[in-house]
């Protein structure tokens, strides 16, 4: 029997496999949700370097939500990742949602992110 958390990085391996064959030298926005917090990240593929990050726990973003585990703070984090990114010059991207289903948090960081001027 194949486990959740097999099937998880089956996923995630599958969805990276061919987000690396249409990146094209672009930037990838990395997506990680917990059961208490999100975190995003623009990683250089070909330097292996993150560029720019946010997440619920940074100082600044834990003062202004409530909580770290809802939509609410996914799309505060897609839009802070979105400015702090166009801030280094950075607009367009491949969205890397991982093994996570484009549903609820994922999804409303990806449309923050939209909305803050990212292109993906």
């Amino acid at each position: 029997m194949i486990s959740s958390r097999e099937l998880f990085i089956r996923r995630r391996n599958r969805n990276r496999a061919k987000l690396a064959k249409s990146t094209k030298g672009r930037p990838r926005l990395c997506v990680h949700r917990s059961g208490k917090n999100i975190y995003a990240q623009v990683i250089d593929d070909t330097s292996g370097v993150t560029l720019v990050s946010a997440s619920t726990l940074d100082k600044d973003i834990r003062t202004s939500i409530k909580t770290g585990a809802n939509i609410e703070a996914a799309a505060t984090i897609g839009k802070t990742v979105a400015e702090r990114a166009k801030q280094q010059g950075i607009t367009n991207v491949v969205f890397d949602r991982g093994g996570f289903i484009y549903h609820g948090r994922v999804r409303a960081l990806a449309d923050a992110a939209r909305e803050a001027g990212l292109e993906f």
